[in-house]
């Protein structure tokens, strides 16, 4: 467990962003509805706020979540050029195997990150695609983990594995799609969630101790689309 650094990134998590963006339509809306203030014009915009919080959250993770940043940049920004008459939709929709491609290119990078990063159980990868795939790391100087679920369940039991003291912190990179990713810690480790939800959800589902400390032992960056990453003890 790193108990003697902290983690520096204290930027706004993607959550808050995303969460301020949707607060911020839901009153350009009842403005609108409410005849108080004609904001269409502010409307055939919004997606560009949307395609900000894609690149926000892909630098954020500082480029390890790939697919998730992607996708919102993608349909997004093809939102945006429907919204402003640049193109049909029927044009667009033939390019959704761009999505598919994304996912893919995510996958083959959290192999590479695998080989490249660290040896033995110091970075872990898993894919679970129509099935379900559980990992169990013990090393003493975990260092993080890409998990990509899709239309399946991958599990991740690290009550085994230690942080390297003065290392900073660990950080696993999670993308779940129509499925679940779910992280097994210590029950003293600090978890930063920093996970995108789009029609998902990403929650520590851990109740607070007292022993809790305030240096972050796990960064948990990542998509949630239509499926769950959660963090439980």
């Amino acid at each position: 467990m790193a108990t003697t650094s902290r983690y520096s990134g204290r930027r706004p998590a993607s959550q808050t962003i995303l969460g301020a963006l949707v607060v911020l339509l839901g009153v350009l809306l009842l403005l609108n509805t409410t005849d108080l203030y004609d904001t269409g014009f502010l409307l055939d915009y919004v997606p560009s706020l949307f395609v900000l919080v894609g690149v926000y959250a892909l630098l954020a993770s500082d480029f390890r979540n790939v697919a998730g940043p992607l996708v919102i940049v993608l349909v997004a920004g093809a939102w945006q050029l429907v919204a402003l008459d640049v193109v049909a939709a029927g044009d667009l929709a033939q390019l959704w195997p761009l999505l598919v491609v994304v996912f893919g290119v995510s996958i083959l990078l959290g192999r590479v990150r695998a080989k490249t990063k660290a040896v033995g159980d110091e970075f872990v990868s898993a894919v679970a695609l129509f099935g379900g795939s559980e990992k169990r790391a013990t090393s003493k100087s975990f260092a993080g983990a890409d998990l990509t679920a899709l239309f399946g369940g991958v599990e991740l039991d690290l009550r085994d594995a230690a942080i390297e003291g003065g290392s900073g912190p660990a950080r696993i990179s999670a993308t779940a799609a129509f499925g679940g990713v779910e992280i097994v810690v210590p029950k003293d480790w600090n978890v930063q969630m920093d996970v995108l939800p789009l029609f998902g959800a990403a929650e520590d589902e851990r109740p607070r101790r007292e022993e809790e400390h305030e240096d972050v032992d796990l960064v948990v960056t990542g998509f949630a689309a239509f499926g769950a990453v959660s963090v439980n003890d």
